[in-house]
Protein backbone atom coordinates (compact mmCIF):
# COMPACT_ATOMS: atom_id res chain seq x y z
CA UNK A 1 0.00 0.00 0.00
CA UNK A 2 2.24 3.00 -1.35
CA UNK A 3 -1.07 5.10 -1.55
CA UNK A 4 -3.75 7.07 0.31
CA UNK A 5 -6.85 9.44 -0.33
CA UNK A 6 -6.95 11.84 2.44
CA UNK A 7 -11.02 13.19 2.68
CA UNK A 8 -10.59 16.58 4.27
CA UNK A 9 -13.12 17.74 6.47
CA UNK A 10 -16.95 16.85 4.74
CA UNK A 11 -18.47 16.94 7.88
CA UNK A 12 -21.45 17.98 9.05
CA UNK A 13 -20.07 21.10 10.65
CA UNK A 14 -20.02 22.63 7.30
CA UNK A 15 -24.03 21.39 7.05
CA UNK A 16 -25.14 23.34 10.21
CA UNK A 17 -23.67 26.62 8.83
CA UNK A 18 -26.19 29.05 7.40
CA UNK A 19 -23.09 29.40 4.78
CA UNK A 20 -24.07 26.10 3.25
CA UNK A 21 -26.65 26.95 0.75
CA UNK A 22 -24.09 28.71 -0.88
CA UNK A 23 -21.36 25.70 -1.46
CA UNK A 24 -20.07 25.76 -4.72
CA UNK A 25 -21.29 22.02 -4.64
CA UNK A 26 -24.09 20.70 -1.94
CA UNK A 27 -23.75 16.90 -3.42
CA UNK A 28 -20.01 16.76 -2.90
CA UNK A 29 -20.36 13.55 -0.53
CA UNK A 30 -21.66 11.59 -3.87
CA UNK A 31 -18.07 12.86 -5.91
CA UNK A 32 -15.91 11.69 -2.57
CA UNK A 33 -18.22 8.66 -2.38
CA UNK A 34 -16.99 7.50 -5.75
CA UNK A 35 -13.30 8.29 -4.84
CA UNK A 36 -13.58 5.79 -1.47
CA UNK A 37 -15.11 3.51 -3.61
CA UNK A 38 -12.32 4.00 -6.28
CA UNK A 39 -9.18 3.75 -3.32
CA UNK A 40 -11.07 0.67 -1.87
CA UNK A 41 -11.17 -1.35 -4.82
CA UNK A 42 -7.41 -0.38 -5.07
CA UNK A 43 -6.62 -1.21 -1.88
CA UNK A 44 -5.35 1.93 -1.11
CA UNK A 45 -5.66 3.47 2.56
CA UNK A 46 -8.96 5.71 2.87
CA UNK A 47 -7.78 8.59 5.72
CA UNK A 48 -10.71 10.65 7.25
CA UNK A 49 -10.07 14.08 8.82
CA UNK A 50 -12.07 16.25 10.34
CA UNK A 51 -11.75 19.83 11.82
CA UNK A 52 -12.55 20.25 15.87
CA UNK A 53 -12.36 23.08 18.01
CA UNK A 54 -12.95 21.31 21.20
CA UNK A 55 -14.11 24.92 23.70
CA UNK A 56 -15.13 27.02 21.00
CA UNK A 57 -18.85 26.50 21.24
CA UNK A 58 -19.75 26.18 17.26
CA UNK A 59 -20.23 23.97 14.92
CA UNK A 60 -16.76 22.81 14.95
CA UNK A 61 -17.20 22.56 18.73
CA UNK A 62 -17.43 18.21 19.07
CA UNK A 63 -19.36 18.72 22.03
CA UNK A 64 -22.53 19.71 19.89
CA UNK A 65 -22.11 16.48 17.62
CA UNK A 66 -21.45 17.98 14.29
CA UNK A 67 -17.67 17.16 13.75
CA UNK A 68 -18.94 13.84 12.31
CA UNK A 69 -18.76 12.96 8.50
CA UNK A 70 -21.49 13.68 6.56
CA UNK A 71 -24.37 11.52 7.23
CA UNK A 72 -23.93 9.87 3.25
CA UNK A 73 -20.77 8.39 3.88
CA UNK A 74 -19.58 5.94 5.88
CA UNK A 75 -16.14 5.13 7.60
CA UNK A 76 -14.69 1.25 7.13
CA UNK A 77 -13.32 -0.34 9.94
CA UNK A 78 -9.63 0.28 9.73
CA UNK A 79 -9.62 3.54 8.29
CA UNK A 80 -7.89 6.01 10.16
CA UNK A 81 -10.45 8.68 11.51
CA UNK A 82 -8.33 11.88 12.47
CA UNK A 83 -8.81 15.17 14.05
CA UNK A 84 -7.29 18.34 13.28
CA UNK A 85 -7.35 21.86 14.62
CA UNK A 86 -5.21 23.68 12.01
CA UNK A 87 -5.46 24.43 8.48
CA UNK A 88 -3.41 21.50 7.16
CA UNK A 89 -3.94 17.69 8.08
CA UNK A 90 -0.47 17.23 8.99
CA UNK A 91 0.18 20.15 11.66
CA UNK A 92 -1.60 18.90 14.70
CA UNK A 93 -2.00 15.17 13.89
CA UNK A 94 -0.20 11.77 13.41
CA UNK A 95 -1.09 12.15 9.84
CA UNK A 96 2.53 12.16 8.44
CA UNK A 97 3.14 9.48 11.48
CA UNK A 98 -0.17 7.09 10.07
CA UNK A 99 1.47 6.96 6.50
CA UNK A 100 4.89 6.73 6.73
CA UNK A 101 4.16 3.50 8.95
CA UNK A 102 1.97 2.10 5.89
CA UNK A 103 4.63 3.20 3.58
CA UNK A 104 2.22 5.53 1.98
CA UNK A 105 4.34 8.11 -0.78
CA UNK A 106 1.13 8.57 -3.17
CA UNK A 107 -1.85 10.72 -1.25
CA UNK A 108 -5.00 11.84 -3.67
CA UNK A 109 -6.74 14.46 -1.49
CA UNK A 110 -10.43 15.82 -1.81
CA UNK A 111 -12.71 17.64 0.52
CA UNK A 112 -13.55 20.93 1.77
CA UNK A 113 -12.58 23.78 1.67
CA UNK A 114 -11.10 23.44 -1.49
CA UNK A 115 -8.50 26.72 -1.13
CA UNK A 116 -8.37 26.65 2.65
CA UNK A 117 -7.57 23.07 4.57
CA UNK A 118 -7.62 21.04 0.92
CA UNK A 119 -5.20 23.43 -0.70
CA UNK A 120 -3.26 23.83 2.50
CA UNK A 121 -3.37 20.44 2.90
CA UNK A 122 -2.28 19.96 -0.59
CA UNK A 123 0.86 22.60 -0.01
CA UNK A 124 2.09 20.66 3.12
CA UNK A 125 2.14 17.31 1.47
CA UNK A 126 3.74 18.10 -1.15
CA UNK A 127 6.45 20.42 1.05
CA UNK A 128 7.12 17.01 2.78
CA UNK A 129 7.83 15.07 -0.54
CA UNK A 130 4.33 13.02 -1.03
CA UNK A 131 3.22 13.20 -4.41
CA UNK A 132 0.55 14.31 -4.46
CA UNK A 133 -3.23 14.27 -6.56
CA UNK A 134 -5.55 16.52 -5.68
CA UNK A 135 -9.13 15.94 -7.39
CA UNK A 136 -10.44 19.48 -8.05
CA UNK A 137 -14.26 18.46 -8.57
CA UNK A 138 -14.24 16.85 -5.42
CA UNK A 139 -13.69 19.67 -3.50
CA UNK A 140 -16.33 22.40 -2.13
CA UNK A 141 -15.80 25.90 -0.71
CA UNK A 142 -18.45 29.06 -0.22
CA UNK A 143 -18.18 32.74 -1.38
CA UNK A 144 -15.48 34.41 0.71
CA UNK A 145 -16.34 38.42 1.55
CA UNK A 146 -14.04 40.93 0.93
CA UNK A 147 -11.78 41.55 3.63
CA UNK A 148 -13.33 44.87 4.53
CA UNK A 149 -16.88 43.33 4.63
CA UNK A 150 -18.76 43.64 8.39
CA UNK A 151 -18.36 39.77 9.33
CA UNK A 152 -21.97 39.46 11.02
CA UNK A 153 -23.60 40.25 7.35
CA UNK A 154 -26.27 37.82 6.03
CA UNK A 155 -25.95 35.44 3.36
CA UNK A 156 -28.05 37.49 1.20
CA UNK A 157 -25.41 40.21 1.62
CA UNK A 158 -22.81 38.57 1.28
CA UNK A 159 -23.98 37.02 -2.28
CA UNK A 160 -24.92 40.83 -2.77
CA UNK A 161 -21.51 42.43 -2.50
CA UNK A 162 -19.54 42.62 -5.72
CA UNK A 163 -16.67 42.19 -3.93
CA UNK A 164 -17.42 38.86 -2.35
CA UNK A 165 -15.19 36.42 -4.17
CA UNK A 166 -17.20 33.57 -5.88
CA UNK A 167 -16.83 30.21 -5.25
CA UNK A 168 -16.03 29.07 -9.37
CA UNK A 169 -13.45 31.84 -9.50
CA UNK A 170 -11.87 30.29 -5.81
CA UNK A 171 -11.75 26.62 -7.57
CA UNK A 172 -10.03 27.84 -10.84
CA UNK A 173 -7.65 30.20 -8.93
CA UNK A 174 -6.95 27.30 -6.78
CA UNK A 175 -6.19 24.64 -9.58
CA UNK A 176 -3.84 27.00 -11.11
CA UNK A 177 -1.88 28.00 -7.90
CA UNK A 178 -1.26 23.93 -7.48
CA UNK A 179 -1.15 22.20 -10.84
CA UNK A 180 2.54 21.37 -12.09
CA UNK A 181 3.33 23.33 -8.49
CA UNK A 182 2.47 21.09 -5.66
CA UNK A 183 -0.15 18.37 -7.14
CA UNK A 184 -1.07 16.99 -10.26
CA UNK A 185 -5.03 18.06 -10.93
CA UNK A 186 -7.30 15.70 -11.82
CA UNK A 187 -11.32 15.09 -11.78
CA UNK A 188 -13.33 12.30 -10.41
CA UNK A 189 -14.05 11.11 -14.06
CA UNK A 190 -10.65 10.68 -15.06
CA UNK A 191 -9.51 8.86 -12.00
CA UNK A 192 -12.18 6.38 -12.76
CA UNK A 193 -11.82 6.22 -16.20
CA UNK A 194 -8.20 5.50 -15.60
CA UNK A 195 -8.96 2.74 -13.31
CA UNK A 196 -11.07 0.72 -15.79
CA UNK A 197 -8.32 1.08 -18.36
CA UNK A 198 -5.38 -0.41 -16.31
CA UNK A 199 -3.87 2.96 -16.04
Amino acid sequence: MTRALIVVDVQESFRARPLWETISDPRIADRVDRLVRLARRAGDLVVWVLHSEPGSGDVFDPALGQVRVLEELRCEDGEPLIHKSSHNAFTTTNLQQLLTERGVRELTVCGIRTEQCVETTTRVASDLGYSVTLVIDATATNPIPHRDAPADRSVAELLADPRTLGTEEIIRRTEYALAGRFATITTVDELEAAAASGA
